[in-house]
This record gives C-alpha cells, structure tokens and sequence, in this order.
C-alpha cells in the first residue's frame, strides 16, 4: 500500500522519469530472462549431445571390433628379380 505512494513522491522529487528507483522490480517481470533463466536449455542441449557422443563412442567400437576381426590380408611378395639390389660401388666400412 505504501509503494505508490513512495513511487509518486519519488516522480515529483526526481527530474528524470525512468531511472532504475522508477522501474518494477525484474522479479514481477516474467518475460525478462536472465543468464540463469537458460539453465533449462542448456540441460536440453548438453542432454541431447551425451547421447550423441555415447553413441558415437558404441558406433566406433562396433566398427573397429568387426575391422579388427577380419584378419590381415597378405599380399604375395614380389618375385626376386635380380637387378633390384644390384650394388656397384663398396660400402664405405668396406
């Protein structure tokens, strides 16, 4: 009860309307967001990309287990021609 009547005496004793001791209370305002009002989609957000990154995680293990259950293919060694190791000059330890 007494709050307009102190905010009508604060008009008539401040030149400027609109200073910070004239505006509501940001708590009676439930439109205004501030940083702690995002907490909830941040949570959304971190949720969604846990679970992506848990995937992935399965994804790439599944992969690498079945690669690394095939076995290594070998491949047939080159024929042993005779030019491929020719050496003309001694090695420098003699």
């Amino acid at each position: 009860m007494a709050q307009p009547a102190v905010r009508s005496g604060l008009k008539k004793l401040l030149p400027l309307r609109g200073t910070i001791l004239l505006h509501r209370s940001s708590a009676s305002n439930p439109h205004r967001k501030f940083s702690s009002a995002a907490h909830h989609d941040d949570l959304h957000e971190t949720s969604k990309w846990e679970k992506i990154t848990y995937a992935g995680i399965a994804t790439c293990a599944v992969l690498a287990f079945y690669n690394l259950s095939q076995g290594h293919h070998h491949q047939e060694s080159p024929p042993p021609y005779p030019y491929l190791h020719i050496r003309n000059k001694e090695f420098p330890w003699g």
